[in-house]
């Protein structure tokens, strides 16, 4: 299956269990990749055989933000969601969800979940 892959969407949202989260906010990344079958782009170059990327983006944008979620596990499904009842061309997605700014006292790049949904 061929992919389209957004990597590092950088969203500020409000999303957290501490309430400090959900006021402040924080940055979130995301990597979204969409299995896709690309042949028919690819003989045709035409934008209606293909999986708009613009459009997932601003689509994905608009659910990340539309509520805050204690888990970033919801966050993430709330995307994956959005993706596949958005984008019919789209037959499974992957969503890496980071957290940069987690409120844990340690060290670290991020934490992140992964997710991988399916129409099947």
């Amino acid at each position: 299956m061929d992919k389209i892959i957004i990597n590092n969407l950088h969203i500020y949202a409000y999303h957290g269990v501490n309430p400090e989260e959900k006021e402040n906010g924080q940055n979130f990344y995301l990597d979204i990749i969409c299995f896709t079958d690309l042949h028919c782009a690819g003989q045709t170059d035409d934008l209606n055989e293909t999986v708009n990327y613009a459009k997932v983006v601003k689509a994905v944008t608009a659910a990340f933000t539309k509520e805050k979620y204690d888990l970033i596990e919801r966050a993430a499904q709330v995307v994956a969601d959005c993706v596949l009842e958005q984008f019919d061309k789209v037959q499974a997605v992957r969503v890496t969800l980071k957290k940069p700014e987690a409120p844990v006292k340690a060290d670290f790049g991020f934490v992140a979940v992964e997710i991988e949904r399916s129409r099947s």
